[in-house]
């Protein structure tokens, strides 16, 4: 790999020029601004190191699909060109869109998360070829790069459904990867799936003066005990056959947490907290945060909500909750069971809309595909790699692999405090520069893999 390697050094200036012109185009899909400038701009910079690449419309932003190679392998590279919204915009250091670099790392809304992994898979290709003339003979690479991710994936079926054939793959690595605060790299093997709902109670037709309340229903309140019949004090879901389908824990499961090095007290200092939930640690800690489903209230308002006082008794109250799900949980079944447990409880009244259904998934420890690329981490990084069963968070990764029998590995170039979704979104240049070479590397061995 000395080889790639040096023409990695070579062109760092190259690949990082590439990386701050995709961050400076704005992506945001939850507000449409700059979508299609973006599809456009991704589509260009694959066919700029010989990809094959276009455009393919869905009911909402298009899919940007590229290949390159001809072999009988596939590897494929999952990954996403929308960003999420950059506010607070006060609490940013320098613009989210200027792609800013200070003290070795590279600020922007979306660097992390996915941006930085988008060209560094791209760099990946171009350091091979112009290190060996081609890529592996009996090797094809595919890029499905969508722009709907950070608005929950909601036409991707649609793409993979109507293009089995540009899905089909080997093995696909999926769009992101970070280092624990130690900076042991992580691999993860599946993601959890989710059902997003927002509930709505509502009383009077008008907001009213507070005096009312001693006659008149409030709907903040009824949204309370509503949301308290769902969860008990120490996080368990209460509304029947949650658990049903929770997949067990294998013998495996279990020995992949004892080897896994979990900071906690480094993940503790970086979040400002003095315990996690319950004051859980060790392989219980471990266990609840990437086995365990989850009911969590994302926003909840009624009322007035501004500065000082105003005495007034809303007319409806609302809350965005989000059900993370595991293996072998079903979001529309579990959009089923809120509503039946609402009616049930007394709550028929509380509006249920629920939106973003996506399916947990996982890929087996003992895959080839991932011992392949738990191989490649350890020599390009020189550490062992900490490996995650699966994710604590969401993606789609049933939608574009595991339906379709497609093993997938997760990898990417964020660290610890990539800050994903907040101001101040970064990415170390060291680690951009080092990814590069571990997909190289990956390049390399694939059409090997058993």
């Amino acid at each position: 790999m000395q080889d790639i390697q040096q023409v990695i050094e070579e062109r760092k200036q190259v690949y990082v020029d590439w990386l701050v012109r995709l961050c400076q185009q704005p992506s945001i899909a939850a507000q449409n601004v700059g979508m299609v400038e973006t599809a456009e701009l991704v589509e260009e910079l694959l066919r700029g190191v010989g990809i094959e690449a276009r455009r393919i419309p869905t009911s909402g932003f298009p899919v940007v699909y590229g290949a390159v190679g001809a072999g009988e392998k596939t590897l494929a590279f999952y990954n996403h060109y929308d960003v999420q919204p950059p506010e607070p915009l006060e609490e940013w250091l320098s613009d989210p869109f200027a792609a800013e670099i200070r003290d070795g790392a590279l600020y922007a809304r979306g660097v992390a998360d996915n941006k930085g992994n988008i060209v560094a898979r791209l760099a990946a290709v171009d350091a091979y070829v112009r290190a060996r003339g081609r890529l592996p003979e009996q090797l094809k690479v595919k890029f499905i790069i969508e722009g709907e991710e950070e608005i929950g994936s909601i036409h991707l079926d649609e793409f993979a459904q109507a293009n089995r054939d540009l899905v089909q793959a080997d093995g696909c690595i999926w769009e992101a990867g970070y280092a624990d605060p130690q900076g042991r790299r992580q691999i993860y093997l599946g993601a959890k799936g989710i059902l997003y709902a927002e509930l709505t109670a509502r009383a009077a037709n008008v907001d009213l003066h507070s005096s009312w309340a001693t006659i008149v229903p409030n709907p903040a309140w009824r949204l309370l005990h509503a949301l308290r019949s769902l969860r008990d004090a120490e996080g368990r879901v209460l509304i029947p056959g949650f658990y049903d389908r929770v997949r067990p824990l294998t013998d495996a499961d279990r020995a992949a947490l004892q080897r896994m090095p979990f900071d906690e007290e480094g993940y503790l200092q970086q979040l400002g907290l003095d315990a996690f939930n319950h004051h859980l640690t060790g392989l219980p800690l471990l266990e609840q945060h990437l086995f365990q489903p989850t009911c969590n209230i994302c926003g909840l308002w009624s009322g007035y909500t501004g500065a000082g006082s105003k005495t007034v008794l809303p007319r409806e109250a609302k809350v965005k909750l989000d059900f993370r799900l595991v293996p072998d949980q079903d979001p529309g079944e579990i959009a089923d069971l809120l509503v039946e447990h609402l009616e049930r409880e007394g709550f028929g009244d509380v509006e249920v809309v629920t939106m973003e259904p996506e399916h947990p998934a996982r890929t087996p420890l003992d895959h080839p595909f991932v011992d392949l690329v738990v191989e490649t981490s350890r020599e390009v990084y020189g550490q062992e790699p900490v490996v995650y069963p699966t994710m604590a968070g969401t993606g789609p990764m049933y939608v574009l692999c595991q339906q379709f029998d497609i093993p997938c590995v997760s990898v990417g170039v964020g660290h610890s405090d990539s800050r994903n979704h907040a101001p101040n979104e970064n990415i170390l240049l060291e680690d951009f520069y080092q990814g590069i070479l571990h997909l190289a590397a990956i390049l390399e061995r694939f059409p090997a893999m058993d």
